[in-house]
């Protein structure tokens, strides 16, 4: 079997994003820099947890979107208010490490984002002080692997971005320097 070439954008890390950090934060030791350590996109889907077909077919549309397979989630707790049932299907969700974590974020920055009406950046508040982000994305469609006729009902999805970094700022710097596109503050 052929071996698999790096993703564009984890060879930028390495060239590029890595040498810049450790520059302008001084770490001492290589193992210090901040990266990425994976992808998580869920998408709630409670509103067809009734209807089997509905649900398979967002699987099937954040599996066409991830390059991987989704997952349902399940529900924790029971809430009579939403008529939620412990144990029931409500959501679903990927988790994403390296080359495809990679190529997933390399296609979001520059093919899904710049796609978004009226696109002026993404919200540089959206840090949760450990180095993690949260990116919210209101439709689907945005991908271009989804097909807009295939579409059943637009949905939206949260990416979820983990890096080692030990403090906003610096995942900040991280993101900023792989070209995330941060509105002006």
């Amino acid at each position: 079997m052929a071996k698999k070439e790096n993703a564009r954008l984890r060879e930028y890390y390495k060239s590029t994003v890595a040498p810049a950090l450790q520059k302008e934060y001084s770490y001492k030791n290589v193992m210090e820099i901040p990266k990425l350590d994976k992808i998580v996109v869920c998408m709630g889907l409670g509103e067809v947890k009734d209807n089997s077909k509905s649900f398979n077919l967002a699987l099937e549309e954040l599996t066409t979107i991830t390059g991987q397979k989704a997952i349902p989630t399940y529900a924790k707790k029971s809430v009579s208010n939403f008529k939620v049932r412990e144990g029931q299907k409500i959501g679903a969700k990927v988790t994403l490490r390296g080359d495809i974590m990679y190529e997933f974020l390399d296609r979001l920055i520059s093919i899904a984002l710049p796609r978004v009406r009226d696109f002026k950046g993404i919200s540089p508040k959206a840090f949760d002080g450990r180095g993690n982000y949260a990116l919210g994305i209101k439709e689907q469609l945005i991908f271009p692997e989804i097909s807009y006729e295939k579409v059943e009902k637009v949905r939206g999805m949260d990416v979820i971005i983990v890096t080692t970094a030990k403090s906003n700022k610096e995942a900040f710097s991280l993101l900023s320097l792989m070209g995330m596109p941060f509105a002006k503050r």
